[in-house]
Formats: C-alpha cells, sequence, structure tokens
C-alpha cells in the first residue's frame, strides 16, 4: 500500500491537433497506472475564473509533480501575434522549474533541426532569417525545433545536460511504449518524487538519473 494520500500529479503538454486520438490513448494509460491527470484537451487542468487560459495551464506547471512534454511538428497557438505559444511556455517552465520531466519529440522535428544545420541556418538567429511558406506540411513554425534544442538542453555543456532526455517518436505506438515503460513503475516513480521533493537542488529530472540527451 502506498503512504503517499494522494495520486501522482502529471501534466501533459502538447498541441492537440492531429494527436488527438493519441492524446485520448496517454490519458487511459496514465489514469489506470493511478496517476492524477492534468491535460488540456480532457478538460483535467485545475482551472480558476480569474485566471486567463494560458495562466491556468502554466499554474498546472507549477504545481504538478511531473511533467509529459510532447513535441510535435505542429507549433500551437500563442497568447498574442509572435509570441510564443502555450506548450513552449509550458516546456519553458517546466525546464526553470526544473520539473521531473520526461520528452518526446516527432522525428520531423529532428530531421528539420538536421537539414537546416547543414545548411548553415542551425541557430535560433540564423532560423530567424527564413520563412516557412504558409500552410508548410513539414513543421508548422521553425520554433518547433527551438523547443526541441531547448528541451536537449542544446546551450548547456554536454557534461552538464541534466533531464535532456528527448525521446525520439514518428508513430503513435512508439510514444506509448515510452510512457508504459516510463510511467507503469508506479512504485519507483512514487519514490523519485519523493526523493526530488525532498532535495531543493532538484538535481533529478529522470528516474533512471542522468542521461545523455540526443546530438
Amino acid at each position: 500500500m502506498s503512504s503517499r494520500a494522494k495520486k501522482p500529479v502529471i501534466f501533459v503538454s502538447s498541441t492537440v491537433y492531429g494527436i488527438e486520438e493519441l492524446l485520448e490513448r496517454i490519458y487511459t494509460l496514465l489514469t489506470t497506472f493511478g496517476y492524477e491527470v492534468w491535460m488540456s484537451h480532457k478538460g483535467t487542468v485545475p482551472v480558476r475564473s480569474d485566471r486567463t487560459a494560458f495562466e491556468n495551464c502554466l499554474a498546472g506547471v507549477d504545481d504538478c509533480e511531473l511533467f509529459l512534454g510532447i513535441i510535435t511538428p505542429s507549433y500551437g497557438s500563442g497568447k498574442d501575434g509572435d509570441e510564443l505559444s502555450i506548450t513552449h511556455q509550458e516546456l519553458q517552465k517546466a525546464i526553470a522549474l526544473n520539473k521531473p520531466r520526461w520528452l518526446l519529440t516527432h522525428t520531423d522535428v529532428v530531421f528539420a533541426r538536421r537539414l537546416l544545420r547543414d545548411l548553415g541556418k542551425g541557430t535560433p538567429e540564423e532560423r530567424n532569417q527564413l520563412k516557412l511558406k504558409k500552410d508548410a506540411a513539414s513543421i508548422s513554425d521553425l520554433r518547433v525545433i527551438d523547443m526541441y534544442e531547448e528541451a536537449i538542453r542544446h546551450d548547456e555543456p554536454l557534461s552538464e545536460r541534466n533531464g535532456n532526455w528527448a525521446q525520439p517518436f514518428s508513430a503513435d505506438e512508439d510514444v506509448l511504449r515510452f510512457v508504459s515503460a516510463q510511467f507503469s513503475r508506479f512504485q519507483e516513480v512514487e519514490r523519485f518524487i519523493t526523493e526530488n521533493l525532498s532535495d531543493p537542488a532538484g538535481v533529478l529530472t529522470s528516474i533512471k538519473g542522468k542521461r545523455g540527451g540526443k546530438p
């Protein structure tokens, strides 16, 4: 019997467009494993009427215990104009708070980054000089590459990139396999939460400890 009085809270961050069925299956998996799942697609993120939708999402990241982020070729919507999408902001907040986090990145995003690097457009500043045509079919916004680089802690020295595992996926089954492998070990995750919350430095960001990032 678990010593915790409540279920571990996991926040699932992603765009919704094109992966609705996948999100449904992730929600079912995680709730079956015993987690309380906060997912905007399912309407389970705690909502306060004195906050905007974006503020409620960011507050959810602030209050959750675990963070599962999915970076897809679709960038999602921002608050206004060219501001960062809410999914991008959620990822940045999870990193800033050093939340225990598990991240997946679609292989189209990984390939787009590699291709632009090969073309001499490997930095955010160089990518800002480019503009995708309207309704681009590969990725919707070049900032999905920024998200991926932030996820793998690209700006940090390789030896200091804690929490930089971003699992590539190309099919729904890849995601479900990863989610099942990481979160089915309920007691291990509970123990990790207890250890992490008792460690103000929050140096652990994966139940497997430090792991190398994808180049």
